[in-house]
């Protein structure tokens, strides 16, 4: 399965989405999120214990996804494992013929559900992608040989709106020194910074597609803005959302803001991420909405 890794290559505007494992062993509603949106995505990213809440492994997720002709996109966090962990999970995922890899460094747990958990982090996130691409060549991460080589895409994250823009920058070029070969973004919702980034970072042949995250209220947008490092939703924006006073007209004011900021993206970079959080239901309104 390389619907992914076709797509980035070709003339193509990718979406990638979003989805959580579940948590316990019910595949139910993630099997129906994926079925609903197979036709319009390319790939799904399965989070790792998203906002440090214990879920279900994406590796093993990925696999059942695969089973119905789904591609996953698994994504590895530094936060829960060590270097040997994470090689052993990349060794298995390969071996699953899992197809695309993610790696970041993960929420801190103290946010999560197990507020007690001590961290790893025991590498960084272009560690991680050295170690990836070290394996992909036939090598583990200290310099061991090992016998049959993994095949997967790599990919990582950035984030253009970050406060210190040239530190991410700069972290940004690690990754992809490290071997990272396509990259999704933290949401965007002002274009401005975003193209700013891109011309600071000045690859341009990197892979890029921009995170999108659509406003589901007022609230939301103000904790976002407040507590989500490297988030700023416009006031203009969060108006609008203030002004749709029904529950119907907040959803479809939300996902014109989405479309029309999936709009300005599109000679821009690569492709779009979408983050739904929930709103999986209303993807394929948001997409027709923009023109894809």
């Amino acid at each position: 399965m390389k619907n992914l890794a076709t797509a980035l290559e070709g003339n193509y505007f990718v979406v990638t989405c979003e989805l959580s494992p579940p948590k316990g062993t019910d595949l139910s509603d993630l099997y129906a999120k994926a079925d609903s949106l197979k036709t319009r995505i390319a790939a799904f990213n399965l989070t790792e214990s998203a906002t440090a809440r214990m879920t279900m492994d994406p590796v093993i997720a990925g696999h059942f996804l695969m089973q119905r002709g789904i591609e996953p996109i698994v994504q590895f966090t530094s936060r829960d494992k060590n270097r040997i962990a994470i090689q052993s999970s990349l060794l298995g995922a390969a071996a699953l013929g899992v197809p695309n890899v993610m790696f970041m460094g993960g929420d801190p747990p103290k946010i999560g559900d197990h507020p007690d958990t001590k961290p790893v982090f025991d590498l960084y996130t272009n560690q991680m992608i050295e170690a990836a691409a070290a394996l992909k060549n036939g090598k583990d991460y200290g310099g061991n040989d090992i016998k049959g080589n993994p095949e997967f895409l790599i990919g990582s994250v950035f984030n253009p709106c970050a406060n210190d823009i040239d530190g991410e920058v700069e972290n940004t070029k690690r990754k992809i020194d490290g071997g990272a070969q396509f990259f999704q973004t933290q949401a965007i919702y002002d274009i401005e910074p975003f193209v700013e980034f891109m011309n600071k970072l000045n690859a341009p042949d990197i892979i890029v597609l921009a995170g999108i995250i659509p406003i589901k209220s007022v609230k939301m947008a103000t904790y976002m803005n407040e507590r989500v490092p490297g988030i700023n939703i416009p006031d203009a924006m969060i108006q609008r959302i203030a002004d749709a006073t029904e529950k119907d007209s907040v959803v479809e004011e939300s996902l014109a803001i989405a479309a029309n900021t999936i709009g300005e993206l599109k000679n821009l970079c690569k492709g779009i991420h979408i983050m739904a959080i929930g709103w999986e239901k209303h993807i394929p309104v948001m997409l027709d909405m923009s023109g894809l």
